[in-house]
C-alpha cells in the first residue's frame, strides 16, 4: 500500500454517458468539490455539475485594460511632454489620433494575456499528468468517459471514495497515483 502523499485520486471509467453525467450528479451531491470528468467529447449536461471557474475572461480583460493603459500613457507622454510639437495650433493632447495605437495595443495585450494565461492555467510546461499512469486512461479520447476524485478533497478517503464509487456502476475504479 503506498502512502497518501503518492495518490492523486480516485478515477472510474464509464462507458455510457448517461450514466457517466448521473454518476458526477452524485458526486457533487455527496459534497465532494475536487473532481474531474474526462469525455471524448463534449456533454452539456456535464457543465452544470462539474466545479469548475474558468478565470480566462478576467485574465483577458485585464490584459486588454493594461492594453489601452499602456497605448494611451504612452502617446499621450510622446506627443504632450516629451516631444510636443505644435502643428497649425492644434491641441498636443488630440484623443482621435491615438485611437488606432489604442486598439492595437489592446487587442495584442488582450490576445497574450489569452496565449500565456491558459498555457499557465492548463500546467505548462508540465508534459505528464497523473492520470496517464492508467493504461485504461488511454480510451478517454475515444469512447470512455472518467471520473476522478482528487485526494486533495476535504472529504477524501481512500477507503470511502473507492465504495462510492463502485457503487455508482462503473467498468472499474482504479487509484491514481501521483508523479
Amino acid at each position: 500500500m503506498t502512502n497518501s502523499e503518492s495518490i492523486y485520486g480516485v478515477i472510474a471509467e464509464f462507458d455510457d454517458p448517461t450514466a457517466f453525467v448521473e454518476a458526477a450528479r452524485k458526486v457533487r451531491k455527496r459534497g465532494y468539490r475536487n473532481f474531474e470528468a474526462y469525455s471524448p467529447y463534449p456533454i452539456k449536461d456535464l457543465f452544470k455539475v462539474v466545479p469548475g471557474r474558468n478565470p480566462v475572461p478576467l485574465i483577458v480583460l485585464a490584459g486588454g485594460l493594461l492594453g489601452s493603459a499602456t497605448a494611451w500613457s504612452m502617446q499621450y507622454y510622446i506627443a504632450a511632454i516629451d516631444y510636443p510639437i505644435n502643428i497649425g495650433g492644434r491641441p498636443l493632447y488630440s484623443w482621435p489620433a491615438f485611437v488606432p495605437i489604442l486598439f492595437e495595443l489592446t487587442v495584442l495585450l488582450a490576445a497574450l494575456a489569452a496565449f500565456f494565461g491558459t498555457l499557465f492555467l492548463c500546467g505548462f510546461p508540465r508534459l505528464h499528468f497523473p492520470t496517464f499512469n492508467l493504461s485504461e486512461f488511454a480510451r478517454a479520447t475515444t469512447d470512455r468517459f472518467f471520473l476522478c476524485i482528487q485526494a486533495r478533497d476535504a472529504i477524501y478517503d481512500p477507503q470511502s471514495t473507492v465504495s462510492f464509487l463502485q457503487e455508482l456502476g462503473p467498468i472499474g475504479v482504479w487509484q491514481v497515483e501521483a508523479d
